[in-house]
């Protein structure tokens, strides 16, 4: 399938609003666009980089496009630091050699997806679970790529009216969840300790910890203020807002893939 997706219209964020002369030959499911995306992510990609390999549903076309370009001696000399115990199965099984932020403590390039994009490439992330390890390996990083189809751009940080998940310590964590609650009660929201365990257990990350999921009515404005309210909390380790970091986002859609670079895409 990989192949068929070549001749779909690519733009930067310059002509976004361009439009092919014809529509694509045919529809594309959302797992296809991610495919898309991941895979013109990849082509930034160089041998002898350090990459950040991120994880969920997008993030594993990547990882997974990594490996191929690997088995076939177009990439070399690749080491990849996983954002996850999942990601780091899937590299393992493809072959790529992997290492950690004690060892190589700049990366390259890191490449993951987005539950959220604002029109500034603000991101949420974590919906999956792993935002502390994201974001300290795409912190890390010279340069971070966001794939995501079209359904995740959002005009402002929560749109989507889904999850900005926040990590929390288990100790005492519906006392954390309630604090979080209170800070965040102007923005309409509804604050939710993330289930997923056996017997309807909290969900645990790879870290330990839990997830409290917050879900907000209203635009949070200062995103800055916002983000340091919610990691002066005590219980809290980190939350799911990803500002300011990313450098390139990629987005897929049924019109073609849009790049959009950091500082050209507020308009």
């Amino acid at each position: 399938m990989a192949l068929a997706y070549d001749p779909l219209f690519i733009t930067s964020d310059k002509s976004a609003m361009d439009v092919p002369s014809t529509p694509p030959p045919m529809m594309l499911t959302q797992d296809e666009l991610k495919r898309i995306a991941a895979h013109k992510a990849v082509d930034f990609v160089e041998s002898g980089m350090v990459l950040g390999l991120g994880t969920g549903s997008t993030a594993k076309h990547a990882v997974a496009r990594i490996g191929e370009l690997l088995r076939q001696g177009k990439l070399e000399n690749i080491v990849g630091i996983p954002t996850s115990k999942k990601t780091q199965e899937q590299a393992l099984s493809l072959g790529i050699p992997l290492s950690d932020l004690d060892a190589h403590p700049v990366i390259d390039l890191s490449i993951d997806g987005a539950d959220e994009v604002d029109p500034h490439l603000n991101l949420v992330k974590g919906r999956g679970g792993s935002l502390l390890r994201e974001k300290m390996i795409e912190g890390a990083s010279k340069k971070f790529v966001v794939i995501v189809d079209e359904s995740k751009m959002v005009k402002h940080i929560g749109g989507s009216k889904l999850a900005l998940p926040v990590e929390i310590v288990p100790f005492c964590c519906k006392f954390t969840a309630e604090k979080l609650r209170e800070l965040m009660e102007g923005y309409g929201c509804e604050a939710k300790l993330r289930l997923g365990g056996e017997k309807g257990k909290a969900f645990v990350t790879d870290n330990g910890n839990y997830i409290v999921d917050m879900y907000l009515e209203k635009d949070m404005g200062d995103l800055g203020a916002v983000s340091d309210a919610i990691l002066r909390l005590p219980g809290v380790v980190e939350h799911g807002m990803f500002l300011d970091m990313a450098s390139t986002v990629i987005v897929a859609g049924e019109l073609g893939v849009k790049i959009k670079n950091k500082h050209s895409s507020c308009c």
